[in-house]
């Protein structure tokens, strides 16, 4: 790969490193912390946040028109998630092994821990709990996608790609069929 494209990629690695330091001197902020990916709010926090919460049967009864008319679209999608999931994990579960490809660790992508947020009723949680199923789900079915490309067609796109998966600085330029060629054996070896 092209040495001014790594310095680069190197760059964009160690500028999420920094992104990610100033993201937990922000939390510290907010009183929470981190441990063993558990929140762990500082005293008093959860008492404030309570005064915050809503009341489940007033949120239920008394919701904001546009929110009852978009409901039910935002809901019909969860079909379509649930069965999008079952058959990229039988994927997963079965081609990846096959093809030597390294498994992608689901709970890397699935981040559940709005539900200790005091200030949001059982509605809201569900509500969050299904964006992040939604969302984490897609980022991790990008990530299978990505390797299954790493594996069978490591070539970039001539447009611009806007947010390519991981992988994909790693692939060989378009057009450049020499490099396709040398180069395929050993991008299929996932090396991280």
């Amino acid at each position: 790969m092209n040495t001014r494209i790594n310095e680069i990629v190197n760059r964009i690695k160690g500028m999420q490193l920094e992104l990610d330091a100033e993201l937990d001197r922000a939390r510290e902020n907010l009183n929470y912390h981190l441990v063993n990916h558990k929140v762990r709010f500082e005293q008093g926090v959860r008492e404030q946040h309570r005064r915050f919460k809503i009341n489940l049967l007033r949120y239920a009864l008394f919701p904001r028109l546009r929110h009852v008319l978009v409901a039910p679209f935002v809901y019909a999608v969860l079909p379509t998630l649930l069965l999008l999931d079952l058959m990229a994990s039988l994927y997963h579960a079965v081609g990846f092994p096959l093809l030597g490809i390294p498994k992608v660790k689901r709970s890397d992508y699935f981040v559940y821990d709005r539900h200790h947020l005091t200030y949001l009723n059982l509605l809201e949680i569900v509500n969050c709990a299904y964006c992040s199923y939604g969302n984490g789900l897609i980022s991790y079915i990008k990530e299978i996608v990505g390797r299954t490309e790493q594996y069978w067609c490591p070539i970039k796109h001539a447009q611009r790609v806007l947010d390519a998966h991981s992988r994909y600085p790693i692939f060989t330029e378009y057009g450049n069929a020499e490099a396709y060629r040398r180069e395929l054996d050993n991008i299929r070896q996932f090396k991280d």
